[in-house]
């Protein structure tokens, strides 16, 4: 069983996966990873593992049918011995957060996932008059690049796009250029919303404003842009992730109608 075998092992029992999409791509292609810890069973059974890649918080997960012996606490005391000193937990969950704190972790960071459950359609966009919207094409994505580049400075996982993971993601099975809008000005991109969908699942994957077109309504209107792309094709719910801490946002997101529904912590020490 690999580690991503694993994953998939906790992720049915836990109802949230162990790992966040950039480890999932790095230990499909193999990348070498910063924190590659595992315990492996007599019979050649993965039956815990903690991994990082990067500058990333290392994330631990322990098979559902080895916990409760200690497994997790003796990966995470090799870690901290290590220097390592930030963890996610994603879910948050009772046996993390019971970990995190007999470890002395504090929580340093919350990342909220919201939900929206459709009742009827989504209310209409209100563009700004001199936007437009419409899907992407092959040629947007250097300015989309750039742009996420810009809006997301300061975050340390999205700001860090670059055109290899770009290609990545736009390579994957779920990719649908139809449901990834472009909002541009005077012939240049401004913002984006790229919407996924996975299992019946849709997901506000990403909404990056440049930041000198903040403030003016764009980002609420390329929001609900894409959540009448998802409400057309038929599901029944849309997720996203959000930043504990950013309250315009959040703002948004609840005002179309989004609630919360779980959460990932970054512990450390």
């Amino acid at each position: 069983m690999s580690i991503l075998e694993l994953a998939e092992r906790a992720a049915a029992v836990d109802g949230v996966e162990p790992f966040n999409e950039a480890s999932v791509f790095a230990l499909r292609d193999r990348s070498p990873a910063r924190v590659l810890v595992q315990h492996t069973e007599p019979d050649g059974t993965i039956s815990a593992a903690a991994f990082a890649v990067g500058d990333a918080p290392v994330e631990l997960v322990v098979d559902p049918a080895h916990r409760r012996a200690g497994k997790g606490r003796r990966i995470l005391d090799e870690l901290l011995a290590d220097g390592e000193e930030r963890y996610w937990a994603h879910g948050d969950l009772p046996a993390a957060q019971a970990l995190a704190a007999s470890a002395g972790l504090t929580a340093e960071r919350t990342l909220l996932v919201l939900r929206l459950t459709f009742d009827g359609p989504p209310a209409p966009e209100r563009v700004p008059d001199d936007i437009t919207i419409r899907s992407y094409t092959p040629g947007d994505a250097e300015q989309i690049i750039a742009v996420n580049a810009r809006a997301f400075a300061h975050h340390p996982e999205q700001g860090a796009m670059d055109a290899e993971d770009f290609g990545r993601r736009t390579s994957a099975a779920w990719f649908d250029p139809a449901g990834l809008f472009v909002a541009e000005r005077q012939g240049r991109i401004v913002g984006f919303h790229w919407t996924k969908v996975e299992d019946m699942v849709g997901e506000v994957y990403v909404v990056g404003i440049a930041p000198e077109a903040q403030g003016g309504g764009l980002g609420t209107a390329l929001t609900a842009r894409g959540l009448r792309h998802l409400y057309e094709r038929g599901l029944p719910v849309v997720d996203l992730y959000v930043e504990g801490d950013n309250a315009a946002a959040l703002k948004v997101y609840r005002n179309l109608g989004f609630q919360d529904w779980k959460k990932d912590v970054l512990y450390a020490r």
